[in-house]
């Protein structure tokens, strides 16, 4: 398993490389500069500016420069966001969308799973069609419409839940993005629950513990829910890192100071180091997730050895 481990590492850093190398193209190609102000800068204090932050190399010494910081865990200053580094910023700003994205994972897969595994047990009939309706609802409908709606909802009429995040303290301003960022997931991950575990409940081993007179519930609970977890795993890793690192449509709408509206915030402002810290830590969060789930796998499934 070590051996596994650190060759799916070593794997990785060529992914980071060209995911680093496209963003830096990406960010660079893109029209205008990140001191591009209302009024023309003079072309000497623009030269000065630039020099200062090694903006006048050429590309390729650029990135080299930029590679040699990463390996020492530096992401480079913020051009503007004066004063502070990328991973002042991230570091700030994680925390939040670490929180709002645990709460959602939680309640995606208690939801998830437990709904898929019913749906699965009635498969076929009226409690079935309805699990998986509410799930393709909920597959459908954008985040950039269910978040409004909930604000209306329970913000606005019922004035139940705070519309937004600042001004507001305790767990109620935690409540409608979680629900925001959890609702498309447990859909997601109930069509993978049921689909699986129909397939686990028609295997030998699940009909020869039935025989053995082992109740629905503990054949569930024993037998079927690790095998069926396989393929909600593999989903779960770039869903988990997308979560945690945080919607951007869902921390732009109740004000969330989260990685994904400081995502937005660095793209607006052209900001480039700050584009491509945010991308570097959402890639190599990614790779650790996936890196988890592989190791999941041999865990959960006896039946799986890595050598």
């Amino acid at each position: 398993m070590l051996r596994y481990t650190l060759l799916r590492i070593l794997g990785a850093i060529p992914t980071l490389l060209l995911v680093i190398a496209l963003a830096f193209l990406m960010v660079h190609a893109a029209p205008g500069g990140p001191f591009d102000e209302e009024r023309v800068l003079p072309p000497e204090v623009e030269a000065n500016i630039e020099a200062h932050y090694n903006l006048d190399e050429p590309l390729p010494k650029q990135f080299l420069r930029y590679l040699v910081g990463l390996t020492r865990g530096d992401l480079g200053p913020s051009y503007r966001y004066r004063g502070h580094t990328v991973s002042e910023l991230i570091g700030t700003s994680f925390p939040n969308s670490l929180k709002l994205g645990a709460l959602a994972i939680v309640i995606a897969l208690l939801l998830g799973v437990g709904g898929g595994t019913y749906a699965a047990l009635r498969q076929g009939a009226f409690a079935d069609r309805f699990v998986m309706g509410l799930s393709m609802t909920g597959i459908s409908i954008p985040v950039f419409v269910v978040a409004p709606v909930l604000v209306l909802l329970f913000a606005v009429n019922l004035q139940w839940l705070p519309a937004g995040w600042s001004g507001t303290e305790g767990v109620g301003r935690y409540v409608l993005p979680v629900i925001t960022l959890a609702l498309p997931q447990i859909a997601y991950i109930a069509r993978l629950t049921r689909a699986s575990m129909i397939d686990v409940l028609a295997r030998d081993f699940v009909r020869t513990a039935r025989a053995q007179g082992l109740g629905t519930l503990r054949v569930i609970r024993v037998h079927a829910i690790k095998p069926a977890m396989l393929p909600v795993l593999s989903y779960m890793g770039p869903a988990i890192a997308g979560i945690i690192t945080g919607s951007v449509v869902v921390e732009e709408i109740f004000g969330i100071p989260g990685v994904g509206q400081l995502f937005v915030r660095g793209a607006m402002n052209r900001d480039y180091t700050l584009v491509l810290g945010v991308v570097v830590f959402y890639a190599s969060l990614i790779v650790a997730f996936n890196l988890i789930v592989d190791i999941l796998y041999a865990v959960i499934d006896p039946r799986v050895r890595y050598r």
